[in-house]
């Protein structure tokens, strides 16, 4: 009975204090698409990624029943920082869902302009929004909606102390009147957070020391397996230093604990505890988590061994090596040297027939492209040719006869083929990434496998000058790049069987390999250069080439590549890759195959469309 009581108790008191609107709520995937257009359109960073922002904790006062419930100890803003656009994975603050809506693009294109604060926060998020307004007034109206039900949400001056209310009526001022830069007078407690605006004082980020804190860690003997939180967020860290667990003292028993309290430096023992939703509870209850590093092992993680093969087992390594450069956006400067292309070529591959769950969509592809193989035709007017071309000549006569002007122009034809001036090199991501499973039959490696082979089988059916190569990456100093067919080579059951014998590999150092299969490209005599990329995924590595530097690292080589005369065009399986595909290649550059499945099918008939005109 006393239990049940406590639950009723407890859920009356929680209702009573809520401030949200869960049945309006919208989350950030729902918007993500129209986010990112409007965040980017508004002149935002492209190589910004979009996402969930973390609860910090609120500063400002509370009322009774909150603090009777122990609610609203938490909020949610959004802010930018320097390689993620962060906002709140869900909004519910406003009663409609158009309203919360309406908040995510609000803060999107808030966001875009120059969002590095200055000393007085209040006075920033004004000039943000006045710039917003005089940018684009159409935004005007849904501001005004948004004003209007941020006020409705604010407490009455009249009800708060004299210096809480000036402050109250300042922050009402200037969300009506965001041009006038009015100073925030100064009051005994903190205001009440304003969804309208950036956060306050954002956590810093400290993901760049983390990571290299996690390579410098030592390595466990002990596997383990690793869950994934199931909303992906960013969640305040504070760093502290680790208790021995040697000197510690019981303070009650778990079971009687009933909150989460903050972190309190105790010399306790850590125990193994299996139980992994109520630790991502806790983290979320949590208004900062305390990090420290006791350089033990646990039951729960995954392990990975990424080490290099020995070289007895590994593939053939061409030559010593090839160094490439490569982009820091930090410094906006390129790197001479700093990158090693090492050219592989597969130990076991054996020559091999086309497999057979491939010869019959081979065949109906091979029909398709034979439209596209050169044929002989008569071509008129030329200058030199086997005989006269009557028509040419006729014209020529006619005017000469009347004494009108006439231009020079051929009076032969000759009878001779079509030519297609183009040269093709697919470049395939081969990283760990492609062993994932696409459906119960095959995995990515499988699907980028047969994708090569019938591409392969079509350009046979042609005059097309094709190349193909896969690539991987450990670190800058070893960019695998996997030759399965050259310019010079003729595709036959040799390339068929290096195909075959592509393997997933290591991780996608992108910018590198585009180089390099830029330099290959650049030496085909062609007036038509086609570079087509096969990815999963986008760049990666373990060292810095993650997130945004290893994203504009590729951005400029591809541009290097465009100065050179050549056409990249990305195909990718990635169901993300709308959020950074964009500002590496450029609208209309890349394609998303939803089905990967189809990939195989679909790849020959996009090389098609994008040679057509090429005759």
């Amino acid at each position: 009975m006393e239990e049940w009581v406590g639950k009723v108790w407890h859920r009356l008191i929680t209702r009573a204090a809520q401030n949200r609107f869960p049945e309006a709520a919208v989350n950030l995937e729902e918007v993500r698409k129209p986010v990112g257009i409007m965040f980017r359109a508004m002149g935002g960073d492209g190589g910004l990624r979009i996402d969930a922002a973390g609860n910090t904790r609120n500063q400002s006062r509370r009322n009774w029943i909150q603090r009777l419930a122990g609610a609203n100890t938490q909020v949610c803003l959004g802010w930018r920082e320097e390689e993620a656009l962060l906002l709140p994975s869900t909004i519910d603050v406003f009663p409609e869902a158009a309203l919360n809506r309406d908040l995510y693009l609000w803060l999107a294109a808030l966001a875009s302009g120059d969002t590095i604060p200055g000393d007085d926060w209040f006075l920033h998020n004004q000039w943000l929004c006045s710039k917003v307004l005089q940018r684009m007034p159409g935004m005007q109206s849904r501001y005004q909606r948004l004003v209007e039900a941020q006020l409705a949400l604010r407490p009455d001056p009249k009800c708060l102390a004299e210096d809480e209310a000036a402050q109250e009526q300042a922050i009402c001022q200037a969300l009506q009147h965001p041009g006038q830069a009015i100073q925030l007078p100064e009051a005994s407690a903190e205001p009440l957070p304003v969804y309208l605006w950036l956060h306050p004082s954002p956590p810093k980020n400290q993901s760049a020391v983390a990571k290299q804190e996690l390579k410098e860690a030592p390595d466990s003997d002990e596997d383990g397996e690793v869950q994934i939180a199931e909303e992906q967020k960013r969640r305040e860290t504070e760093r502290v230093d680790m208790p021995d667990g040697n000197k510690g003292i019981l303070l009650d028993r778990f079971e009687n604990i009933f909150t989460w309290a903050e972190y309190t430096k105790v010399d306790r023992a850590t125990e193994e505890d299996d139980d992994l939703d109520s630790a991502e509870q806790a983290a979320d209850d949590l208004d900062t988590i305390s990090v420290a590093r006791d350089e033990k092992s646990t039951a729960k993680r995954l392990r990975f061994d990424l080490d290099l093969p020995p070289e007895d087992s590994d593939d053939i390594m061409l030559g010593e090596g090839i160094l490439i450069p490569e982009w820091d956006y930090r410094s906006s400067t390129m790197r001479p040297d700093y990158c090693k292309i090492q050219p592989m070529l597969a130990r076991d591959s054996e020559a091999i027939e086309l497999p057979v769950h491939l010869r019959s969509t081979a065949k109906r592809i091979r029909a398709q492209f034979e439209a596209l193989a050169p044929v002989r035709v008569w071509h008129k007017a030329q200058q030199d040719g086997s005989e006269v071309d009557l028509d040419s000549y006729l014209h020529f006569v006619a005017e000469r006869t009347h004494g009108g002007s006439y231009a020079e122009q051929g009076l032969y034809r000759d009878f001779r083929g079509s030519y297609r001036d183009l040269a093709c090199l697919v470049l395939a991501d081969l990283s760990l990434s492609t062993d994932a499973w696409v459906n119960s039959h095959a995995r990515v490696i499988d699907v980028i496998r047969d994708s090569l082979m019938l591409f392969a089988e079509a350009l046979g059916e042609t005059a097309d000058r094709f190349a193909m190569y896969g690539f991987s990456s450990r670190h800058r100093d070893h960019v695998r790049f996997h030759t399965l067919k050259e310019f010079a080579e003729t595709h036959n059951n040799e390339t068929r069987g290096r195909i075959e014998a592509i393997r997933p590999g290591f991780y996608t150092r992108m910018g590198a390999a585009i180089r390099h299969a830029t330099n290959i490209l650049n030496k085909q005599t062609a007036s038509q250069q086609l570079l087509l990329i096969l990815t999963d995924g986008k760049p990666n590595d373990l060292d810095q080439y993650e997130g945004r530097y290893g994203i504009e690292d590729t951005r400029v080589a591809l541009m290097e590549a465009r100065k050179t005369g050549l056409q990249p065009f990305c195909v990718t399986i990635d169901e993300k890759a709308n959020d950074y595909l964009p500002h590496i290649f450029g609208t209309g550059a890349y394609v998303v195959i939803r089905n990967p499945a189809e990939l195989p099918r679909e790849l020959p008939l996009l090389y098609a469309r994008l040679t057509q005109n090429n005759f």
